[in-house]
């Protein structure tokens, strides 16, 4: 199993509480917070470009 460093949850209004996270290896990660079992991954630069424009509101429909 992979050792994944989880940040704290990032909630938007009226959304769904979710977090990232990153392992040694310079994989990224994201789940729902309390589902850190259940996740995806992909790289940084990916899921850093997903966090930052569901932030800005322009995807917070994907959650």
């Amino acid at each position: 199993m992979t050792d994944i460093n989880w940040e704290d949850p990032y909630c938007g209004e009226g959304n769904n509480c979710f977090r990232i996270g990153t392992d040694a290896e310079g994989n990224a990660y994201i789940a729902v917070a309390g589902q850190e079992d259940h996740y995806l991954t992909d790289s940084r630069d990916a899921l850093r470009t997903l966090i930052r424009d569901i932030k800005a509101g322009k995807a917070d429909h994907l959650l």
